[in-house]
């Protein structure tokens, strides 16, 4: 008697994106020249961007950038060059205050992370940002984006940097889709590699470039497609920029999540400078089962220290 098998359930199907047509180099050089002479009549003024900013003041900004918007970073990117201008002086300093000056910027894990590479930087690189890739990929926190980002922007290196805003302008701009796959492919590698310029100085400008046209006008819910200049030759324009048939796109949300919890915790222990009692937490939040799990969760991720029983701290 033969085995009777049960079939597997199916899963969803995977968001296919197409692969872009061969371009040819007066294609890709026409698409720099454009972007380019875009960004120089529309570059926002950012201190990050000028020249007399640091590769450690470039870090900083890669690091209070991801996920959160610009208009709130600029105020605790002054905040924190005027108290650490360089990583030695944040080295210096004890973590938990890294992360009472992370403020309210949200995933205060980053400012730990930043802290841990400025101690790296001190001890192993004499106090100064590296300017070898590779170095930069090694450093506690910094991953494939933000090493390319600094290399780039920093030292003007030839690298490709994709963060969501990039990503987003190539897939419309070139592959014809709405949005790119949730999470990057090596599709979207291949292709910013084949439009990276070959000039390194020309690359970092067009690196950032990109991502300011995604960041201004081919943004993620309203894209000014009137006012893009890639407008005439954008592959989900002529299209007729169809919609989005990949999985369901997940919508950040924060009212009564455990972020919310965690950041209403991490308030009491940032404005008390010493110790805080288990009451004092308490009250910010009725849930004590939900209050319970996020103060466990900051303490597991190291952003918390108990003292003793009912007694917690900013890392020391």
């Amino acid at each position: 008697m033969a085995a009777i098998t049960t079939p597997s359930p199916r899963r969803p199907a995977a968001h296919r994106v197409p692969e872009p047509a061969a371009v040819s180099d007066a294609d890709r050089a026409a698409l720099h020249t454009t972007v380019l002479a875009w960004y120089e009549a529309n570059a926002r003024d950012l201190p990050w961007r000028t020249p007399s900013a640091s590769p450690w003041a470039v870090m900083v900004s890669e690091f209070m950038l991801q996920q959160t918007p610009v208009k709130r970073v600029l105020p605790a990117y002054a905040a924190w060059l005027e108290r650490w201008p360089t990583p030695a002086d944040l080295a210096a300093d004890a973590p938990g205050e890294a992360v009472r000056m992370w403020g309210r910027l949200g995933y205060p894990r980053r400012a730990l992370r930043l802290h841990a590479a400025a101690v790296a930087i001190t001890e192993q690189h004499g106090g100064r940002v590296p300017d070898d890739h590779a170095a930069l990929l090694a450093l506690p926190g910094v991953g494939e984006y933000t090493a390319a980002a600094v290399a780039s922007f920093a030292f003007r290196q030839r690298h490709v940097v994709l963060d969501t805003n990039v990503r987003r302008v190539f897939a419309r701009a070139v592959t014809g889709v709405e949005y790119p796959p949730q999470a990057t492919t090596a599709a979207e590698r291949r292709t910013a590699a084949e439009y990276l310029p070959a000039t390194a100085g020309t690359a970092a400008t067009w690196a950032v470039a990109v991502m300011e046209l995604g960041a201004l006008v081919c943004t993620a819910r309203g894209p000014e497609c009137g006012a893009c200049p890639l407008a005439d030759r954008c592959a989900w324009q002529r299209a007729g920029c169809p919609p989005y048939q990949g999985p369901a796109r997940r919508g950040q949300t924060y009212e009564g999540t455990d972020r919310q919890v965690r950041g209403k915790l991490l308030a009491v222990l940032r404005e008390a400078h010493g110790e805080v009692l288990q009451g004092q937490l308490d009250e910010v939040w009725p849930d004590a089962v939900q209050r319970a799990r996020a103060l466990d969760g900051l303490v597991a991720d190291g952003l918390v220290e108990p003292v003793a029983q009912g007694v917690y701290r900013l890392p020391g």
